[in-house]
């Protein structure tokens, strides 16, 4: 039992900051219709830049430094590609923006190289026990800082005018745009916000239990992505759910991985698919997706 609950709470930190994660790829579909696949090198350059600055200017500036840049970098991608080719097909923008993800991938792995960077965290590598369970202090402020994120995200989304906007966009761009709603502003703050989030995401996915900054922690975006899908694309709540749902399925299959040997090892890695397919082949839309109907 004390292995499970061990499991749980760890799966529900991990699964916290994939819903980071998957919050901005919801909300960047939300506004601009755009699947994102530049989440991957934007989780690595906000790791990189932290770990980079970390030295010269300190933790804390380091951070903010390091959200800003990353923040800058999806929004200029979005301006100077996204926002230019906007009523293209959905599939050439995710086409570019895969392409886009592969140059900024390329640069950071030539500029960490076979490093492995490592980031200051004040909290370091300290565990903290609730019981008989044991979590990393990192992953418990991870949990946090989460929390607080994903609630004012929901605050804002439901009260601010940016909120509003983005919610009438996804619901009718057309009408959206007649009744004066600037869907150009609002793509461009669904950019910056999905890169904050990714920023600080990658602030804890490089703390421990995890050894500091490598080009491995790209691949934490992709396992985060099925979070996305198995919530819904177009829902916000569902990223928060599918992103719980994949760190405890993650968590339960490296921990149970001599159980599950006949499986092949390292099925953990892959365990998030095996999810995603199994809810999408019951519910094409995702856990709480919309459903389109289309009139023939």
């Amino acid at each position: 039992m004390t292995q499970f609950l061990s499991l749980l709470l760890n799966g529900i930190s991990l699964g916290a900051i994939y819903a980071l994660i998957a919050l901005g790829f919801v909300i960047i579909f939300k506004a601009s219709e755009v699947v994102s696949f530049t989440h991957g090198s934007l989780l690595l350059l906000g790791a990189y830049s932290i770990a980079r600055l970390s030295e010269p200017l300190g933790f804390l500036p380091a951070v903010l430094v390091g959200v800003l840049i990353t923040a800058f970098a999806a929004f200029l991608v979005e301006r100077l590609i996204i926002n230019r080719l906007r009523g293209a097909p959905v599939i050439s923008l995710a086409i570019v923006t895969i392409g886009v993800d592969i140059i900024l991938l390329t640069e950071l792995i030539r500029q960490i190289g076979p490093d492995i960077l490592n980031v200051p965290h004040p909290w370091g590598g300290d565990s903290v026990r609730i019981g008989g369970v044991g979590i990393s202090e990192n992953r418990l402020i991870a949990m946090g800082v989460a929390g607080i994120l994903i609630v004012a995200f929901f605050v804002a989304f439901k009260y601010s005018s940016w909120g509003v906007a983005m919610r009438a966009s996804a619901e009718d761009g057309e009408a959206a745009a007649l009744m004066g709603i600037r869907q150009g502003r609002v793509s461009a703050l669904a950019w910056i916000v999905a890169g904050v989030l990714a920023a600080v995401a990658a602030l804890f996915l490089v703390g421990a239990p995890t050894p500091g900054v490598s080009a491995a922690a790209y691949t934490v975006a992709l396992r985060a992505f099925p979070a996305a899908i198995l919530g819904g694309l177009d829902s916000t709540g569902g990223a928060l759910v599918g992103g719980l749902l994949i760190g405890i399925t993650e968590a339960m299959a490296a921990g149970y991985q001599e159980q599950l040997s006949f499986l092949g090892r390292g099925f953990g890695e892959v365990a998030p698919y095996v999810v995603m397919i199994i809810v999408l082949l019951v519910r094409p839309s995702g856990l709480f997706g919309t459903k389109e109907l289309t009139r023939v």
